[in-house]
């Protein structure tokens, strides 16, 4: 809801690279040193090196369980910076990512620098000292690990990590090569269902309550969203659902219409037997 002379689309005043809202001149946003600018609400949440994700990495694999689809598999999580994100991206030859690449799900071995301490603000509202440490990949089964881009806040951070551990999940059980439509949208679904676990208390929703009614339990055990998280939330659900995108967008929109039609369970059968979303 933040009103703006429509010049500032185009006179480069910066956007926080979460809720994308636009820096207010008595404000001074957090540069991060990729260029990325953050809110100081986003900042509140924001999740700043690996040890800092692995908790939010428990509420996602806790929420796969709730939802009978528990991945056995210890996969590591690690937290990067976009440069790294890029690089493992190359590694990959992945085709189809968005633009703005916020998180990889790799299946190659290789050497990939994590962020292994938490940078400090330092003067003009810069993020100063990054310590990142290599960590090498080893392949001991479909999926080498889960990448997600670094200083995101635990909301968005979360999002992606649900959506990475889909394509993991699909992986690790033998789903056949799906087009990008299919998997991606999939994905998708499964972050959305995510985020409406965090911010609607007790699950009203008949999506999450035809997913599983414990699908919602490692949520409860959250404290209070603050006004700004639960706007956020809906930011972000908001933006998946209106996704002009034909991959990502439209996927997700055939995905739910029929995971609210046959169920999660009965859409992933079919997607299994048959590679694509029951009509």
């Amino acid at each position: 809801m933040q009103k703006y002379c429509p010049s500032h689309d185009n006179d480069g005043t910066p956007r926080c690279c979460s809720c994308e809202r636009m820096e207010p001149k008595d404000i001074k946003y957090i540069t991060l040193d990729d260029g990325r600018k953050l809110c100081l609400e986003c900042l509140y949440t924001s999740i700043m090196d690996t040890d800092e994700c692995q908790p939010v990495y428990i509420d996602i694999q806790e929420f796969y369980e709730g939802l009978n689809m528990k991945v056995e598999q210890q996969i590591p999580l690690l937290l990067v910076e976009r440069q790294g994100l890029n690089e493992a991206r190359e590694v990959e030859k992945m085709g189809h990512h968005l633009p703005e690449t916020r998180g990889l799900c790799l299946s190659e071995e290789q050497i990939v620098r994590m962020i292994s301490r938490r940078p400090i603000l330092g003067p003009g509202n810069k993020m100063i000292d990054i310590s990142t440490a290599p960590h090498k990949l080893v392949r001991r089964c479909e999926v080498t690990a889960i990448l997600v881009l670094y200083a995101l806040p635990r909301l968005l951070t979360g999002y992606i990590l649900a959506h990475e551990m889909m394509h993991a999940y699909l992986r690790l059980k033998g789903y056949r090569i799906l087009s990008p439509e299919v998997e991606e949208g999939i994905c998708q679904v499964l972050a959305h269902l995510w985020l409406e676990s965090e911010i609607v208390s007790g699950s009203s929703s008949s999506i999450a309550t035809t997913a599983t009614p414990s699908s919602t339990s490692s949520s409860a055990k959250k404290g209070e969203k603050t006004d700004f998280e639960k706007k956020l939330g809906e930011f972000f659900k908001h933006q998946i659902e209106t996704d002009p995108s034909a991959i990502y967008g439209d996927g997700f929109r055939a995905g739910i219409r029929a995971v609210e039609r046959y169920g999660l369970r009965g859409t992933l059968d079919h997607i299994k037997r048959s590679g694509s979303f029951p009509s």
